[in-house]
Formats: structure tokens, sequence, C-alpha cells
């Protein structure tokens, strides 16, 4: 276990210490003070129980070769793994020691809403020397993490994982790993903020030569008169990016150790700020059990993309020997990258990295079967005629989906023409039935941006033109929620405090359970929800440049306005 995570004796006997601190005024250790320059310890303990102590801090951290300032909690990036378990209480003791307010959201958790971590929707935040104490009961099971939602902290190593075990014990696997994957850079993220607002394809280094083999003349004509790149597959890649695996980088050797003959089930967390991942362990076929910690009919498969905030579960049995863990940016700019061993000492080899995917015509919103028609499809692009009446036109829309079909099927940009099985959103069916409700109501949103001048918004209008007016359901109204994305970049779109049932091919009562849901380039995507959790929720896209850019709503649960007078 110590190879596996090599702080988790050391980061138990510290958060103890930290406990009795608190309790009888004993020096606090010099990890909880922090300061810009000591170094965060790569990878993460384990704390568990009804109490539990966390501590954000500033740090330095180091990883691929660069080094600067970070955001440690407890001592670590990633913060360490909270394992609790379906029905316990747990109270979460957060102290905040940096110079500005801090937070943290329990991502995927069912709970009151006062608890959720967002600051000015659900509470005030955590200012600086403060401790706040987050209480609710454990009423699921599965994979999920957690993360601050103060400011850009996310990007700055402020993350960690969060496992709740299940009531019922699972036999199909012998041993469980944890597998987390981020990116470190060392440029402040309001640093990277300013250079995605002067120019969007600022961290792009794969932009399509006038040389280049991929596409005709005619398709490179259509591309210019759009304005808009082919290769704008990630805003931030890996020239400022290392992509970390449990907070190592590739070159770092990490081992994740497992003994011959057992069967591993590996919880993949993709607790990135901007990063989505194919993931492989090629030659070693995965089985998916999980998605989003809700469980699904297994699905065997060889590789599948990971959006940011999402998560899988998958078992796999790895022959003897050592196998490489691949989470390769789906730009293909860099991977994140582990050995799988049962030879502690043996690395593996890493591929090399796959082609960079170029999109089409269909990322664009022209539909399966669009031409390559130039000035035309141009202008169909940008006719705002094709938008509802509530769809804000004005600057923060540069971009219209004349032809948006759902794209639920795609297994994401880059993995539709691999040889292998990769996962689709279609191959998802809840393991366990939902209850049936009819839909009462139906909505439209959609998903606007102007790339050239990095804005991001629901329906044309960023958030802060639109705090005075949530997103409204009735309490336990049953509503089909229809995203359209007007843009060519993936979105994962999370709704804070509920999970949505994914209208992907499944009868209605397995229709898979997701809390954060990606909705392809230039497509639809539907959900429906039961909302069933009173409060107000954040709404936004999971990239966390475009969600600080305005890509935010706040959805509000309450009783109609009947059924209170009633």
């Amino acid at each position: 276990m110590d190879r596996i995570f090599p702080h988790l004796s050391r980061r138990r006997m510290i958060t103890s210490a930290v406990g009795l601190a608190a309790a009888s005024a004993l020096p606090v250790p010099a990890w909880a003070k922090g300061s810009p320059q000591s170094l965060a310890a790569k990878g993460f303990g384990e704390l568990s129980g009804e109490d539990i102590y966390l501590t954000i801090a500033e740090h330095h951290f180091a990883a691929g070769g660069r080094h600067g300032h970070a955001i440690a909690i407890n001592g670590t990036i990633p913060g360490p793994l909270i394992r609790l378990k379906e029905g316990q209480d747990v109270r979460l003791h957060v102290t905040n020691r940096l110079g500005e307010d801090s937070s943290i959201h329990w991502h995927g958790l069912l709970l009151p809403f006062q608890f959720d971590g967002v600051p000015g929707v659900s509470f005030p935040g955590i200012r600086p020397g403060q401790t706040f104490t987050y209480e609710f009961p454990i009423r699921q099971s599965g994979t999920y993490w957690w993360h601050s939602h103060s400011g850009l902290q996310e990007q700055s190593g402020h993350y960690g994982p969060l496992i709740i075990e299940s009531a019922r014990p699972d036999p199909r696997y012998d041993r469980e790993l944890v597998v987390l994957l981020s990116e470190f850079t060392p440029l402040h993220p309001h640093t990277i903020m300013r250079k995605l607002k002067v120019g969007d394809h600022y961290f792009n280094r794969q932009m399509l030569t006038a040389t280049e083999r991929g596409l005709t003349g005619a398709e490179r004509r259509t591309w210019g008169r759009m304005r808009m790149n082919p290769r704008d597959v990630a805003d931030v890649s890996g020239s400022a990016y290392t992509y970390l695996v449990n907070g190592h980088g590739p070159d770092d050797g990490l081992e994740l150790a497992f003994n011959p003959g057992e069967r591993l089930r590996l919880r993949v967390i993709n607790g990135s700020a901007m990063s989505f991942f194919n993931v492989r362990i090629p030659g070693v076929p995965m089985v998916v059990i999980a998605a989003d910690g809700q469980d699904v009919d297994p699905v065997e498969i060889d590789e599948f993309q990971i959006g940011t905030a999402e998560t899988y579960d998958v078992i796999v049995a790895p022959p003897v020997g050592s196998h490489a863990l691949v989470a390769e940016a789906v730009d293909r700019s860099g991977m994140g990258f582990a050995s799988l061993t049962s030879q502690p000492g043996q690395v593996a080899t890493p591929p090399a990295l796959r082609e960079v995917p170029t999109l089409t015509m269909v990322d664009m919103g022209m539909g399966e079967h669009a031409g390559h028609g130039g000035a035309s499809m141009a202008h169909k692009m940008r006719d705002t005629s094709l938008l509802p009446a509530d769809v804000e036109v004005g600057p923060g829309l540069d971009m219209v989906s004349a032809m948006p079909i759902d794209r639920t099927d795609f297994p994401g940009i880059g993995l539709d023409k691999v040889e292998h099985r990769v996962l689709r959103y279609t191959d998802l069916k809840a393991q366990r039935p939902n209850p049936h409700r009819t839909v009462e109501r139906e909505m439209e949103i959609h998903l606007t941006g102007n790339m050239e001048r990095y804005m991001w918004s629901f329906d044309g209008r960023k958030y802060s033109a639109v705090t005075d007016s949530p997103i409204r359901f009735g309490f336990d109204e049953r509503v089909r929620v229809k995203l359209v994305n007007d843009t060519m970049m993936a979105h994962p779109i999370h709704l804070h405090g509920h999970f949505v049932e994914l209208v992907n091919g499944a009868d209605h009562m397995h229709q898979p359970l997701k809390h954060t849901l990606i909705v392809q380039p230039g497509s639809s995507a539907t959900f429906d929800l039961t909302a069933n959790e009173p409060g107000d929720w954040a709404f936004h896209c999971h990239l966390l440049y475009h969600m600080h850019a305005g890509m935010f709503q706040v959805v509000t649960v309450r009783p109609h306005a009947d059924d209170a007078a009633a």
C-alpha cells in the first residue's frame, strides 16, 4: 500500500496531530501553516471517520521539469483521499490558511444545499484564517471528488478524491486503486485566463500548416471564412501543462501495484481544470461498472474518453508484468502515465502520442451529411434566425449550430476511427431501475460562446448578466432538458446536488445517472431531471476557464407558487 500511496502512513499520523493540535493547543505542523516556499508532496494519504480535518495552504510544486506556486490541502497535491461509508454522518472541518477566500465543493454528493460549497450561491465562502464545518449524512456510494469553487484555485492544486464505500460488498474485485488525473502548470491561473482572452489559440502549438495533409483546399477556405481552426480541440495544452496521475508527472515512474491473478477496480477521476483524457491500458481490456459513481451494466472496452469532472470505475485483470496506464490528452499534446505492475521497480514503456485529431463539419453543427459548401456554410454557421427567441444575440455569440444532432453515440474527439472498442454514452445502462415518471415539462438550453473574445455563456448570457434570473424548477418537478451546443468545443456540463438521467436510448427505467454530461461540439444532448433536492444549485461548464468566463447559471428548486399556496 505504501508503494501505491507513499505518504499514506505519514499523512495519517499528521492528520491525527492536527486534530490534537486543535483540541489541545499543540503547535500546528509546518505544512498546515503553509508557505509559497514549502514543497507540496506528490500523491495523497487517506482520511476517514466522522470528523475529518483539512487545511488549505500555499505551497510550491514541481512536476515534469516545471515548478511554481500551488495550493495544497494537508500538504499534498492532490489533497487527501476522503473515504466514507454509505449511511454514516460526517463533519468536515476545513481551515483556510490562504490570503484569500476559499471553499470546497463535494462533487457529485447529495447533501443539503448550504453545504454544497459554492460561494455566493449556497454559502459565503471560507475567509482567510477561518474554519468552516460541512456536516451532512452520506446517502450514496461510489467514486467522487472534491475541489475548490473559489476563483481559479482548482488549477493550482486544490482538489482531491472522495470514495464512499457501499453498504453492499462487491465480490467482483480483489483490490481497488484510485487513479486521479489532473494537470500542473507554473503559470498563475489568472495569467492563463488573460492569455486566452488575448488569443484563444495562445497555447495551441498544433495548428494546421498550409502544406500539411488533412484538409482539401476547399475545406481550408471554408474554415478560413468561418475564422475557425479545425485543430481547436483544447484551450490549454501540453505547451503549458504537465499531465499528472495521482500528482505524479509522466517521468516520475509512478507504480500502481497489484499481485498476480488479482482483479483490480480502478476508480478513475478526471480532476483536471481543462483537460479531457483518453484512457487505455494497451493489451488489457477494461470492464466499465460505474459512471459518475453510479452502477451500470458491465461494458467491456479497450479505451474511454473521460471529460473534466467525470468518473468511471473499471475492472481489469492484468497479466503478470508491468502495463502502461495511459491518460492521453484529447489534443494529444501530452499524457499522464503510470505503470500498473506486479513486479516492483519494473516501469512500463509509454506508447507514442497518436496523431492530432482534426475537427469536421459535423463538429461545427452542420449535421452528419454536411458537405463542404464554402461561403453558404460559413453564413449558416452565424445565422441567428435559427435560434429560439430566448437566446440573446450579441457579442457573446459568434456561432450557431445549423443542424445539431444528438451525438451520444459519438466516442469522443479522436476516438471515432480507432480499431479497438471505445466506450460510448449509448453503452451505459443503469444497473438498478430508476423510478419512472412522465415528463411534465420540456426546456432547451443553448451552450454559446465567442471563441475569438473568449466569452462563454448559456443562451447568449454570461452569469454576471443573469444573477437575478435563475433557472427555476418546481420541487419534485419532472423536466426534460435539451442542451444544444452552438460551439465547436465539447463542454462537460455539471448540475450540482442532483443526478440527471441521460436520454441515450436505454429504456426509461434504465437511463444512466450522471452528474456531469459531455455535450459534443455542434450537437445536442438530452437529460431527464427529477428536481427533488430543494435549494439553490450551481449549473455550469466544468472547463474552469469557460465557467470563469461566464458559462455558469444557478438552478433554484422551490415549490411552485400554487403548490406553496395550497
